[in-house]
């Protein structure tokens, strides 16, 4: 958990699912669910949170 790249990678992961499962909701491919909402949202949470940490492990790694 503490490799940089690990948790970039995670989190863009997690944000993408965050953008695709919504826009599925949309389309009408997935039902919209209250529990599929909740995962989406903390998915998106989850990603950017990943994706925050990973960068400051990063920048403080090159220096």
């Amino acid at each position: 958990m503490t490799n940089p790249r690990f948790l970039l990678l995670s989190g863009v992961m997690l944000m993408l699912a965050g953008i695709i499962l919504p826009f599925l909701m949309v389309i009408h491919l997935l039902e919209s669910t209250f529990l599929l909402n909740f995962f989406s949202w903390g998915a998106s949470v989850a990603g950017l949170a990943f994706g925050t940490i990973g960068f400051a492990l990063y920048a403080q790694r090159r220096k």
